[in-house]
C-alpha cells in the first residue's frame, strides 16, 4: 500500500527471459595439470584487474541500467552479455582456485603488488556511441590480455578455457557492433 507520497515509475522494459550471449560451443573441462601460484596470480588479472570480467560486468550493468528505459532491446543485449561475463568470472574463480589461489577480489602484479577491484577502470560515456565503442574496446582489450596469458600459462587445461572465453569475447564484439551500427543509423 502506497502513502500518496511516493512515485511509482514502469518502466516498458521486460528482461524475463533473458539468457548469456555466448558462442555456441561447448566449455572444456575445468581442470589444471598442477597448482600453481603464478599462474592462478595472472586470472586474477583476468578476474579483478582494470581489464578484468569484473569490470566487464560492472560497466555492462551500468549501460544496461541506463537504457533500460529508452532503448529496451539493447538494454536486454547489454544484459545477455552482463550474464556472459558472470559466468566467465566464475569459470576464472573455479581456475584460480584449483591452482591454488584465492578470490579476494585482489589483482596480483608480478612485482608483488596487489591492488583491489575498483570502479575507477570502468569507462562510462553517457552518449550510446561512446558507451558501445568502449564496451567494445574493453572487449578486445580482454582477448588481447587473454592472449598474453595464454603465451605465459604453460597448462593446456587453463588455455583451453581461456581460448574458449575468447571465443565469447569475439562473439561480443560482433553482437556490439551491430549495437553500435544500429545505433549510428538511427
Amino acid at each position: 500500500m502506497m502513502s500518496g507520497r511516493e512515485t511509482v515509475i514502469a518502466g516498458s522494459c521486460s528482461f524475463s527471459g533473458i539468457k548469456p550471449i555466448m558462442a555456441d560451443l561447448p566449455y572444456p573441462p575445468l581442470q589444471v595439470r598442477e597448482q600453481n601460484r603464478g599462474y592462478a596470480d595472472l586470472l586474477g588479472v583476468d578476474y579483478c584487474g582494470a581489464v578484468s570480467e569484473l569490470s566487464a560486468i560492472a560497466q555492462y550493468i551500468n549501460n544496461e541500467n541506463r537504457l533500460s528505459c529508452s532503448k529496451c532491446p539493447a538494454a536486454r543485449t547489454i544484459l545477455g552479455l552482463a550474464m556472459a561475463e558472470m559466468m566467465h568470472l566464475q569459470k576464472l574463480g573455479e581456475l584460480i582456485v584449483l591452482l591454488g589461489g584465492s578470490i579476494d577480489f585482489a589483482a596480483r602484479q608480478r612485482d608483488g603488488r596487489q591492488r583491489l577491484w575498483t570502479p575507477e577502470y570502468l569507462t562510462i560515456p553517457e552518449h550510446t556511441v561512446k558507451m558501445l565503442r568502449a564496451d567494445i574496446e574493453a572487449e578486445q582489450a580482454a582477448i588481447n590480455q587473454y592472449e598474453q596469458h595464454i603465451r605465459r600459462i604453460n597448462d593446456d587445461c587453463v588455455c583451453a578455457v581461456l581460448k574458449r572465453i575468447i571465443r565469447d569475447e569475439e562473439y561480443h564484439i560482433m553482437i556490439l557492433d551491430a549495437l553500435l551500427q544500429e545505433e549510428a543509423h538511427s
